[in-house]
């Protein structure tokens, strides 16, 4: 069972204001997330291969092609801009 002083951490690490009331709630709600967990971290899994994808497809990613009604569209998506350059969007400097 956690504590308020750890929900309090959490909001503050999510960067959360929560009330007295939301705390109490979401102190239950955790509480009953990590009590789940703690029952799954029991259950047997020697020899349980580990998964991280179930369905068995292979990538279905196509190649990238540019075609007539590409371009076309790019020129529209291009014309409503409010910057471009060389056929490009022109942004603000991210970096100095």
């Amino acid at each position: 069972m956690l504590t308020i002083k750890e929900v309090e951490h959490i909001a503050e690490l999510a960067r959360l204001e929560l009330t007295e009331k939301e705390k109490e709630m979401f102190l239950g709600q955790l509480s009953a997330i990590l009590d789940y967990v703690e029952k799954l971290n029991k259950v047997n899994t020697d020899g349980v291969e580990e998964t991280s994808q179930v369905t068995g497809l292979i990538n279905a990613i196509r190649e990238d092609k540019e075609g007539e009604a590409s371009k076309e569209l790019i020129n529209d998506i291009l014309d409503n801009a409010p910057d471009k350059e060389e056929g490009l969007f022109r942004v603000k400097s991210v970096f100095e």
